[in-house]
């Protein structure tokens, strides 16, 4: 581990804060260092609070094969971070006047293939096109080594069957923002690259803030891992950055996020009324809140409001939490894709306590009858072709999300359970009859119910 504490400017009591920063260094040890252990990869924080760095650490190993340690400006793909990026840029262009939020996506690219929708700009930055997502199509997996132009990664997915009408539903869509980049690039006249470096990372000075290239020399850039065998770690599995592109092909490193998020506070880049905009819950034709603004999941911790996005990609998952009212931020960068270490649950009680709210140590498990959930086990529908199952393995209970791994979850009370390995609860919702009609699950600080759908 090394490790960087920078003391807040004095204030009337400056041992107290000293006192009060090493107590949170001391806090975030706990909690990190046996979750990134030394000699395994690991991931570098950045806690942030009114412009003044609280903690500013880094864990476990850049690079195993060379044995280097990683340091804090170290920098990693961010994945799906990215997308705040892509919708900050696209607003930028609304400023402008190049564009407007309800403009039609055939607009802009014209040969679009709409089956008979109007889909919008707004519609693409909130997930709610209805487009299928390309990265869920099975026939696209054996081309992640393929480099691939913006117009070959559209027609992955673009002739597919819509999933939902425009604005019916939400479903994370990253063929949503591989179309939102071929708009700014067809507004712009630059390339995605090109207008996101002259516009964004050069004004803000974000130097260590790239679009992610194997070629590229890009100086304290590390690797990423994946899961190996008995609990070993493999190189991260090869994968063309051409294709993330606007849905997830930036790397970067904590300091420059946070200068990122400063720069939005201040109005840097776009006016405030418009990136409060990006950051109201887009709703839906129903009414109900997607929870999901312009490239930001919206929730909120202890009544505080929060503004988060993570990212994951072929070797690396992230996560960045921004609480405005607060000026805290909050970023934990790993390298490697492994479930058991997401940097999430980590991240979100890392904020609760600089925010000084912090999470009980650990919920408490309590014992129910196998017969009470018998009743919830089934399928639940999340989303247009991604599910939660629930069921029971002798006297555990367990779940399984769509392509992922299966985990215990433990019971709080009789309609509302947990899990231990990420971040997330689930409570059972039934009708008055006392049917189980659906879940709800709440994942940092998102709530986002589901249907159940099947046995």
């Amino acid at each position: 581990m090394t490790l960087s504490v920078v003391p807040a400017a004095a204030i009337a009591d400056p041992a107290s804060t000293a006192a009060a920063q090493d107590s949170l260094s001391a806090q975030i040890d706990a909690l990190l260092s046996p979750a990134y252990k030394a000699g395994e990869p690991g991931g570098a924080l950045l806690v942030k609070k009114d412009g003044k760095v609280l903690v500013r650490k880094a864990y476990g190993m850049a690079d195993l094969e060379l044995s280097v340690a990683i340091d804090p400006d170290m920098v990693f793909r961010i994945g799906s971070m990215t997308k705040q990026f892509t919708s900050v840029a696209i607003l930028m262009l609304m400023e402008q006047g190049k564009l407007a939020l309800n403009d039609p996506l055939t607009k802009f690219l014209p040969d679009y293939p709409t089956q008979g929708r109007t889909i919008t700009i707004e519609h693409l930055l909130t997930h709610t096109s209805g487009i299928k997502s390309y990265t869920g199509l099975t026939e696209w997996v054996p081309l992640k080594r393929k480099d691939m132009t913006v117009t070959e990664i559209i027609a992955l997915s673009k002739d597919k069957p819509m999933e939902f009408e425009p604005g019916e539903r939400w479903s994370y869509c990253n063929s949503g923002y591989i179309l939102l980049g071929a708009i700014i690039e067809k507004v712009s006249g630059l390339t995605y690259e090109g207008f996101l470096q002259k516009n964004i990372f050069d004004p803000l000075g974000l130097h260590h803030t790239y679009y992610g290239s194997y070629l590229r020399i890009i100086p304290r850039r590390i690797p990423g891992y994946g899961p190996g065998p008995n609990g070993t770690f493999l190189n991260a599995e090869y994968l063309s950055m051409t294709q993330p592109y606007a849905a997830g092909s930036l790397v970067s490193n904590v300091d420059d996020l946070a200068l990122w998020n400063e720069a939005l506070m201040a109005g840097k880049l776009i006016k405030r009324e418009t990136l409060e905009k990006a950051w109201t819950p887009y709703k839906l034709k129903d009414g109900s809140s997607s929870g999901y603004g312009y490239g930001w999941t919206i929730g909120e911790y202890e009544g505080h409001r929060m503004i988060r996005h993570g990212g994951g990609i072929n070797g690396f998952t992230t996560d960045g939490i921004l609480f405005p009212e607060d000026k805290l931020f909050v970023t934990l960068l790993t390298n490697s894709a492994i479930d058991s270490r997401d940097p999430s649950p980590h991240a979100y009680r890392i904020a609760g306590m600089a925010l000084g709210k912090p999470m009980p140590a650990e919920r408490k498990a309590i014992v129910i009858d196998p017969k009470v959930f018998d009743l919830y086990a089934g399928e639940y529908e999340l989303a247009p072709g991604f599910t939660i199952k629930f069921f029971r393995e002798g006297t555990k209970f367990m779940t399984q999300a769509t392509g992922q791994s299966a985990f215990e979850v433990f019971a709080e009370s009789e309609t509302k359970f947990f899990l231990k390995v990420v971040d997330g609860q689930v409570e059972f919702v039934k009708d008055a009859a006392g049917k189980v009609t659906g879940m709800v699950l709440t994942q940092g600080g998102r709530k986002m119910p589901a249907k159940k759908i099947g046995k």
